[in-house]
């Protein structure tokens, strides 16, 4: 049974309002995620990308690397959902994605991680809301700074009880 939509902010953690962001504050976040070639090639099917680079191992193989490279599509979504629990648990909507820069190639098997930068809080047009600009990137196991973004989200306010 889904839950009354008065108990969704009980689901939730106490932090990550609008209120609780400053400029300049960072995050690591605390899960990575490990590619697995499904999501590569599934999500990458799905976009209806054709590159050789992420499907045609035997093309990969003659390469410096020798391997398949994971779509960007795929790693941007990762850093993005990676960082999501301390940045945007209580977002009403993703405004906007800017500067996106995939860094330096991904392959199977590699692990990404998460860390964030707020850079800028501001008022949205409506009381119950404000306006959080986020720097997220992300690394692989070795420290390679893999992928980089600016992401703008509407994040609920601390309204009444919850304060």
């Amino acid at each position: 049974m889904a839950p009354d939509a008065a108990s969704i902010p009980a689901l939730t953690g106490p932090r990550g309002y609008f209120e609780d962001f400053a400029p300049g504050a960072l995050m690591r976040h605390a899960r990575g995620k490990t590619i697995e070639p499904l999501e590569n090639v599934l999500i990458t099917n799905m976009t209806l990308n054709t590159a050789a680079v992420h499907f045609d191992k035997a093309l990969m193989k003659d390469t410096p690397s020798g391997r398949r490279v994971v779509y960007g599509g795929v790693t941007a979504s990762l850093v993005v959902g990676l960082s999501s629990q301390d940045c945007s648990e209580k977002a009403l909507a993703d405004l906007e994605i800017t500067g996106l820069r995939l860094k330096s190639p991904v392959y199977h098997g590699d692990t990404i991680y998460a860390f964030s930068e707020v850079l800028e809080t501001a008022e949205a047009d409506r009381a119950d809301a404000g306006v959080v600009s986020f720097r997220h990137w992300g690394v692989n196991q070795d420290d390679v700074v893999v992928c980089e973004m600016v992401r703008r989200c509407l994040i609920r306010r601390r309204l009444g009880a919850e304060a």
